[in-house]
């Protein structure tokens, strides 16, 4: 009788290979496709792990030039400048948990109960990220610098120039931050392409300002404006301890990990567990400009409403 082999054949896709592949699918979704494209809207080069509980600061610089006429052998006048660092918060690690019965498995099959709902956990750890984005920057802002304009045109261009002023530069590349009420009246007369970036929907080179990103998180008749280089992306890796103690799925920075699809018996459910830690922050607080747009709005009315975060 010829010999049966009876074990597993070498290179066998197994069960755990296809929950690693969708587990690599589901961060690289996070990290490249969506994440990616929202640091480059917005600018971002500077990505920083911290350590969980860690403070993040922003920070504002104060002085003044002395004059530059200086005769031969005087001493030259010293500029001083003094820089410092005001508390944000504490970067914290964040938790999601989803999980699939016995019974949702045997009625809508694997598929639809386990990995059509890890693709619907995503897009709200998504959401999540740019909650925390639009809420810091509806938030005091301490040394923002407040703008005021009559029309929309009007309140960015001024913002703009602020900008410049600020950051002295000509090649600062600005983002304004606006809700969609604010900006649907030009946009129902001009021929604009709106694209999408990690949820949102963002105009480039609107009126030859900048990046303009439109979300109704932003208070209706204001906006936030600032230049592209002065976003800091805080993060907590996912990679390392936390990756082998929860049996998590990470990439490269480690921005999001997952466990998707293991099987708590006592429940007869199956789970997935997500954890991420990203925080979206500016580095220099008077580069945020706070403007508010309206017909008769002093600049007065807008330092106010900048200094209330409203």
């Amino acid at each position: 009788m010829p010999n049966v082999v009876t074990t597993a054949e070498e290179k066998l896709i197994t069960q755990e290979d296809m929950k690693r592949a969708r587990e690599v699918d589901f961060v690289y979704q996070f990290e490249h496709t969506s994440l990616a494209k929202l640091m480059e809207v917005l600018g971002v080069t500077r990505r920083i792990p911290m350590m969980e509980g860690t403070t993040m600061y922003y920070y504002t610089t104060t002085g003044e030039l002395q004059d530059g006429n200086v005769a031969e052998g005087e001493i030259i006048p010293l500029s001083q400048y003094k820089t410092e660092k005001k508390p944000i918060g504490e970067i914290t690690l964040k938790k999601w948990r989803k999980a699939a019965s016995a019974e949702a498995i045997k009625k809508s099959g694997y598929d639809a109960a386990v990995r059509d709902t890890d693709a619907a956990l995503l897009k709200d750890v998504q959401v999540s990220v740019r909650k925390s984005l639009f809420d810091f920057l509806n938030g005091t802002i301490q040394d923002s610098t407040p703008v005021a304009g009559d029309s929309l045109q009007a309140a960015l261009a001024a913002a703009w120039g602020q900008l410049q002023v600020k950051f002295e530069d000509d090649t600062t590349q600005a983002v304004y931050f606006l809700n969609p009420l604010d900006i649907s009246r030009y946009l129902a007369t001009a021929n604009i392409t709106t694209q999408t970036a990690f949820g949102m929907n963002y105009i480039e080179d609107f009126l030859g300002l900048g990046t303009v990103i439109i979300s109704s998180r932003i208070t209706e008749g204001t906006f936030v404006a600032t230049a592209k280089e002065n976003f800091i992306l805080y993060y907590l890796t996912m990679g390392g301890d936390v990756a082998s103690s929860f049996g998590l799925t990470a990439e490269e920075l480690g921005l999001v990990g997952i466990n998707s699809g293991y099987p708590n018996k006592e429940r007869a459910q199956i789970e997935s567990l997500v954890m991420s830690g990203v925080q979206i922050l500016v580095e220099y607080a008077p580069g945020v400009v706070k403007g508010v747009i309206g017909s008769g709005t002093t600049l007065a009315a807008a330092s106010a409403k900048a200094s209330a975060g409203k």
